[in-house]
């Protein structure tokens, strides 16, 4: 699954991401998610999250 709508990431979900600083490489980061930071119900790129360690990022795949 692909993490572009609200109601597929949930809270406690194992994720891969994608950080601003990679988002030129792609290079992605996994992590659980702690909080959901995008507020629309979908979005283009990806839902942005928080990560449990505490890095954001846009959710590119849903594990």
């Amino acid at each position: 699954m692909d993490g572009k709508n609200r109601a597929d990431v949930k809270i406690g979900a194992r994720v891969s991401i994608v950080l601003k600083a990679d988002q030129r490489t792609g290079k992605r980061t996994e992590g659980v998610v702690a909080r959901l930071l995008t507020k629309s119900s979908t979005h283009p790129h990806g839902i942005k999250v928080m990560l449990e360690d505490g890095q954001v990022g846009k959710v590119q795949e849903i594990k």
